[in-house]
């Protein structure tokens, strides 16, 4: 799972950056408010953290934006405001949940893997578009119209993985290479488009209408004409 934080008090970004690594997170911190919002509709992380007081755009600021561009990443708000009125503002500017300084460490984890297992796509493991289901336990991409399957690699899970979670979103190869091998690979787009091309095959082998378009220039994107 891929984590983004932006917080600005060096002490809590230091210590959050620990407890998240150490239960297995990859997590990526940034300190200001555009950093964040830049990081955040890069659409490569699973959650994020956001602190409200920040430099630059506040917390409330950057979950607009980032929603306002069809960002579906589950955010959860930390904030030392605790009144009515601030977790109200939190969660109507686009926030999943809200939580106020100081807090427990269990509730906090606790939260974070809430929100990682939400996703209106899903359902025992399960993602669909368009004609087709991901059961991400098994790595089996199956057709609902006729019934077919197949068994997807590691990499070829991953892409569909992203490209369901980011349905209607163009997706740039860039992205894809830091969702998929990370910041520290070496990976480069020609292996981006090497994997697009196996798991183009396995749409094709069960016949599904749904197809990854590629947007010349751009990116990828996942399509049906059922959609």
């Amino acid at each position: 799972m891929r984590l983004l934080l932006v917080e600005d008090e060096k002490r809590m970004s230091q210590a959050l950056c620990e407890i998240f690594k150490l239960e297995k997170y990859e997590v990526d911190c940034f300190a200001d408010g555009i950093s964040g919002l830049n990081a955040l509709e890069s659409c490569i992380y699973d959650v994020a953290v956001l602190d409200v007081m920040l430099p630059g755009l506040n917390g409330y600021e950057i979950v607009k934006r980032a929603r306002a561009q069809r960002v579906r990443t589950p955010i959860l708000m930390l904030t030392a405001k605790s009144g009515p009125d601030d977790k109200v503002n939190g969660l109507d500017s686009g926030a999943d949940d809200y939580l106020t300084k100081p807090f427990m460490t269990k509730e906090l984890l606790a939260r974070l893997r809430a929100l990682c297992h939400r996703n209106i796509n899903t359902s025992d493991g399960k993602l669909t578009f368009g004609d087709i289901q991901l059961d991400t336990s098994s790595a089996m991409l199956i057709c609902t119209a006729n019934g077919l399957s197949v068994r997807l690699s590691e990499k070829e899970l991953h892409i569909m993985e992203y490209l369901i979670a980011n349905q209607g979103r163009i997706m740039t190869k860039e992205q894809l290479a830091v969702k998929i091998w990370g910041f520290e690979s070496d990976a480069e787009y020609n292996k981006v488009e090497v994997y697009m091309s196996f798991t183009r095959k396995k749409l094709s082998f069960i016949k599904a209408e749904t197809e990854i378009k590629a947007v010349r220039g751009i990116g990828y994107e996942l399509r049906c004409k059922y959609v």
